[in-house]
């Protein structure tokens, strides 16, 4: 079981080295996070751009351009033929260049010749617990805007099968809200017990799922021992699930601004591991990034 961040990207550095391509990678910040990625033997590359930009960038920099440059200036296309390398089994992973996401993922999400699975697409922020040992996954943090029922049990099912790619054979799933108690005028306690049920009837198979839950009563044993908050997930969950993006894009931003902690990101739901990085997203959380594709993948 990868129980940190520090020992997940340990553990890729011994792994055989996988390979990420890049759509519009001609970029100068591109450039540098590969550059340093390939120091650290996280990942090989292929990157997809306009060729003689990325030369001149690379010259500027001082970068050696040691991978694989294919010449495409056009981002639409350049999404497809990333996508295209992936589908033929010569990239694991693929990763979002400087071109903008709609186009990105109209390639991604395609359902001829892109990597749908017929799956719900969401992501997943992943550091390390604050109390006890482990990792922790918030979800969604950055696609689903006002998820519905189904929409979060395809984001329960793609978090649990995250988690348990990462060694979590049953991982503890608690569903947030405002408070740890159901009450009739906040949907999200409404739709945190069907879901649970959901859980307990097989209906979302794999993980222990349970909710509502307050942010503290979900990741303290002490605060869920002073609420009066029982069950196996209570204080002690491996993944929190929001109730929808407003929540879980501002407590993973204050988990980076405010309390300072590394943050690796996955897409999941696809037919293989997505990259979608921010640009205000520090060197390091970037690299963690690509490591955990590199790990999955």
């Amino acid at each position: 079981m990868i129980d940190s961040l520090d020992s997940l990207m340990e553990t890729v550095k011994k792994k055989e080295k996988r390979r990420i391509v890049i759509a519009a990678a001609d970029d100068m910040g591109i450039l540098e996070l590969i550059q340093e990625a390939g120091r650290l033997d996280l990942a090989e590359f292929i990157l997809i751009g306009d060729k003689s930009r990325m030369e001149r960038l690379a010259k500027e920099a001082s970068i050696e351009l040691e991978w694989d440059l294919v010449d495409e200036p056009d981002h639409g296309k350049a999404a497809q033929r990333a996508v295209e390398y992936v589908r033929n089994g010569d990239a694991h992973a693929i990763m979002k260049g400087q071109l903008h996401t709609s186009t990105f993922m109209r390639a991604v999400l395609d359902k001829e010749k892109g990597l749908n699975t017929g799956k719900l697409i969401s992501q997943v922020s992943v550091f390390d617990k604050e109390y006890g040992e482990g990792l922790q996954l918030l979800t969604d943090c950055a696609i689903a805007i006002e998820p519905s029922l189904e929409d979060k049990k395809g984001i329960i099912e793609n978090s649990i099968e995250l988690a348990m790619r990462l060694g979590y054979e049953r991982p503890k799933i608690a569903l947030l809200s405002a408070l740890e108690v159901v009450n009739p005028a906040i949907d999200d306690t409404l739709e945190a017990a069907i879901l649970s049920k959901m859980g307990d009837r097989g209906q979302i198979k794999g993980g222990i799922i349970d909710g509502p839950f307050a942010l503290d009563n979900a990741i303290c044993p002490k605060s869920a021992e002073q609420k009066g908050v029982g069950g196996e997930v209570a204080g002690q969950a491996d993944v929190l699930v929001v109730p929808n993006l407003q929540v879980g894009n501002v407590l993973t931003k204050a988990l980076t601004y405010y309390a300072h902690k590394d943050v690796a990101a996955a897409i999941m739901g696809a037919g293989a591991p997505v990259i979608m990085t921010s640009r205000s997203d520090s060197m390091k959380n970037k690299l963690l990034s690509i490591g955990l594709a590199s790990y999955i993948s």
